[in-house]
């Protein structure tokens, strides 16, 4: 017998409570105590620990990379990928050195939007040559960095650099070194640095405060709830003109497509790092001084949201095994790495076969860097494992540094494109319709294109819900009381979902239970929790009269959540004061997602451990509780039977503030409530609150497809006032209730 059905034979058969009457509906727990749920914790940050444990066989880790890599892919804005508009390419002013050359490059990496770096390129060298990606990083000025005199001198002194002038750039010292090697290095500019000034450094890298102008439905700016809602993010953009970096180096006629790669430090470790586990194309990767289990990557161009929920970087680095990769430590937040990180990392790298494949540089005497010593790890790596030919060891030689106006690729003949707040608005409006074009176009119209649909749409949503349905054996009911109420019996307790080894999530559950009671059970979800589930209801009563079982739930921050009176408007943040939706929410799940969680939690306990219950149904009818079933809807596959939903039109698109209740990272993206609702065809689905949703919606498209037109029936009367509510009402329970 499964744990709800002795639970409910139980109550049964044991002697009856006393009727016990409470002010804001039945309680599990004492006045003033709250569930044990470690998500009333304190929300994780940047700054946390970040562990990766490495799994024990191929097959599972195979799974649990795809799942990572969806989320990463949706996090950054690029699942599915932008199209890929032409680069136009311009490369021009050459200089010539004695053993390389260096050009000036900027091309488009979508329509407006320019990369701009050098390309350094090797003399003296016959057939096709690696190319190598080198982003910067956060050196002051980026590729324009220079240490100046005393600050050279001081590393000298320290061991870190060997040459007055060439190490003034460590940066332009391994684009040489690489180049001197035989390969073709792109240094590229990371957004609002150097020469990428149409999205500002201020805005990109040191972003604080919500900005009213850019916070708007129809015209908005980064950093928005918009564009959190539809993944828009400075990071996402980083990341994918990083892509088409490797685009532009694969149509250099002197570059080895089959030996690309990539090294950066610090910031640009973070850029490399993600390039690794995200595109194929690397052959070999060396992100310097960033890998670790600590501190994840502090600025806005590091962070995104979705992005590091239940991951870190040490299980980035882990997707681009077998691949050989170097990583560097220092002493700054990776200095830990030889005993937290890497010895886990070098043992996943054995399950894969490869565990020479994978090595640490850490020189821990050093402060953040990439110096010298550094990058002789990187040279003699990349000079193996992309078979550069070079006589070991491989001693860096001093160069003449370039000066920043050598280095611009703006000048008379090659303006500097506009930018600035129009650019910006411009830029994410592309975004979002080249989005919305490629998802719409997926509409299904048979079971092919339906599989399709469900595979993208369906991925990015379960990646932005996080959650599919737990697995019933870790869900536990623990009974709190009982009341014998002659037809029905009123009985209350809280669920308990352990997720993983030490964390746990309570639910208080209501049950309204008719003594005659037909297997049927209507989850009913409310704005006030289980305190919305009354039996003295009108629509309730109805429910339980034709022997329906009840249930009513407090969903995270709802009822025995609170404490005190005043209602749960604004959702938390972390500690950081820069209002930027990523330091939050790349760390953690929204509160709206927690809550579909929430409600994943009970249709698994109901479906599985009940007394075989025929038919379980979700209602959510109120302005809050609709677009949370209907989110729960896009999940639960078969633990829910059928839904009721009233909308009451609401998009996520919409939310206008980043710490609203019904803020969802990514919720506008896969083509907005629509969308969720769609990805769930063919189960039967009862819908109110849309009533210009016409039959060439993607929704209608979705459950022809499915051949279930059937199965969706879309309430189109007049929901306005009291009487309009009373109407649907009446049209739900009539369609919830069996013949």
């Amino acid at each position: 017998m499964n744990h709800f059905a002795r639970a409910l034979t139980w109550l049964l058969f044991m002697p009856f409570a006393a009727s016990i009457s409470f002010a804001d509906g039945p309680r599990v727990l004492p006045t003033g105590e709250k569930p044990d749920d470690w998500r009333l914790q304190p929300l994780k940050d940047l700054n946390g620990y970040f562990p990766f444990k490495p799994v024990e066989d191929k097959a599972q880790w195979n799974k649990r990379a795809e799942h990572v890599r969806r989320q990463m892919k949706v996090a950054l804005g690029i699942w599915p990928e932008p199209t890929r508009t032409p680069l136009n390419a311009v490369v021009h002013g050459k200089i010539e050195k004695e053993d390389y050359t260096v050009e000036k490059v900027f091309f488009e990496s979508v329509p407006g939007y320019f990369v701009t770096g050098n390309l350094y390129r090797p003399k003296g060298f016959q057939g096709k040559r690696p190319g190598i990606l080198c982003p910067h990083g956060h050196w002051a000025n980026g590729r324009f960095y220079d240490v100046g005199e005393d600050g050279v001198k001081k590393q000298i002194a320290e061991g870190g650099e060997k040459y007055e002038e060439g190490g003034r750039s460590p940066l332009q010292a391994r684009c040489v070194t690489l180049a001197r090697l035989g390969c073709v290095v792109f240094h590229y500019d990371m957004l609002g640095y150097a020469d990428s000034k149409q999205l500002s450094f201020e805005l990109v890298h040191r972003f604080a405060k919500q900005r009213a102008e850019a916070n708007s439905k129809t015209e908005w700016g980064y950093f928005s709830p918009q564009a959190e809602s539809h993944l828009q993010s400075v990071m996402g953009l980083q990341i994918w003109s990083g892509i088409r970096a490797l685009d532009f180096l694969e149509t250099l006629p002197d570059v080895d497509t089959k030996r690309l790669a990539g090294t950066g430090a610090s910031g640009g470790g973070t850029q490399t790092m993600i390039l690794g586990a995200i595109d194929p194309r690397p052959a070999t990767i060396v992100p310097a001084v960033m890998v670790s289990t600590a501190m994840q990557g502090g600025c806005t161009c590091e962070n995104c949201s979705l992005l590091r929920v239940g991951t870190g970087n040490v299980e980035f680095a882990a997707l681009f095994a077998p691949k050989p990769q170097l990583v560097t430590a220092a002493d700054d937040w990776t200095r830990e790495m030889e005993t937290k990180g890497f010895p886990e990392l070098t043992k996943h790298y054995q399950l894969l076969g490869a565990d020479e494949n994978v090595a640490l540089s850490a020189p821990l005497q050093f402060k953040h860097n990439y110096n010298y010593v550094n990058r002789a790890a990187m040279y003699h790596w990349f000079n193996k494992h992309l078979k550069l030919g070079a006589e070991e060891p491989i001693v860096e030689q001093d160069y003449k540094r370039l000066a920043q106006d050598e280095m611009t690729v703006w000048n008379d003949d090659h303006p500097q494109p506009a930018g600035g707040r129009d650019f910006e608005t411009k830029l994410l409006a592309w975004l979002t319709e080249d989005a919305n074009k490629q998802l719409t176009a997926l509409t299904p119209n048979d079971e092919k294109s339906l599989r399709q649909f469900k595979e993208v749409l369906g991925g990015g949503i379960d990646a932005i819900i996080g959650r599919n349905v737990p697995d019933a054996k870790n869900i536990e009911y623990k009974q709190s009381f009982k009341n014998d109420q002659r037809d029905y019996l009123e009985m209350a307790g809280m669920l308990t979902h352990k997720v993983g080894d030490e964390k746990q999530e309570q639910i208080p559950i209501l049950f309204l239970y008719p003594k005659d009671w037909n297997k049927q059970v209507v989850i009913w979800v409310s704005s006030d929790g289980k305190a919305g589930v009354d039996a003295d209801d009108e629509t309730i009563a109805k429910l339980m009269q034709a022997g329906t079982c009840v249930i009513g739930v407090d969903l995270l921050y709802q009822g025995e959540f609170l404490t005190g009176d005043e209602p749960f408007t604004k959702t938390r943040k972390v500690a950081n004061p820069r209002e930027a939706a990523a330091y939050t929410f790349g760390y953690n799940h929204s509160v709206f997602a927690r809550r579909v969680h929430d409600l994943l939690t009970v249709a698994s306990y109901v479906k599985t451990h009940g007394l075989a219950p025929e038919e379980v149904v979700m209602v959510g009818l109120d302005e809050q509780s609709g677009p949370l079933v209907a989110a729960a809807r896009s999940q639960a596959r078969d633990a829910i039977d059928r839904a009721v939903i009233d909308t009451h039109g609401f998009r996520f698109g919409d939310v206008d503030d980043i710490h609203s209740v019904n803020f969802l990272p990514g919720g506008a993206k896969y083509l907005d409530l629509p969308g969720m609702l769609a990805v769930a065809a063919p189960e039967k689905l009862w819908l109110a609150g849309e009533p210009e949703l016409g039959m060439d919606s993607v929704l209608t498209a979705a459950y022809a497809a499915s051949d279930a037109k059937e199965n969706l029936t879309i309430y189109t009367g007049d929901t306005r006032g009291i009487q309009g509510q009373q109407k649907l009402l009446s049209a739900a329970v009539k369609w919830i209730l069996p013949e």
